[in-house]
């Protein structure tokens, strides 16, 4: 793994906010993501983690969403 982008969207702790610095993951997923409002330079809000971690609930771009612990393991922040 790139030590630059070692942590992820899943590692963040509840009320954090973070800058997404690199999408990761197929095509299919990542375009998913991107179409979230996911993208390179977005700053996403934790907002919840459920008891067992999935699903991770986050504010982007003034809205919000969930998001698979998986899924949030492909998404690069700092």
């Amino acid at each position: 793994m790139n030590e630059a982008y070692e942590k992820t969207l899943r590692g963040v702790r509840c009320g954090e906010t973070v800058t997404v610095k690199k999408l990761t993951g197929d095509g299919a997923l990542k375009r998913r993501i991107m179409d979230m409002g996911i993208t390179k330079g977005a700053s996403v809000f934790v907002r919840k983690v459920a008891p067992l971690g999935d699903p991770v609930e986050i504010t982007v771009r003034g809205y919000e969403l969930s998001i698979r612990k998986a899924d949030a393991e492909t998404i690069f922040v700092d």
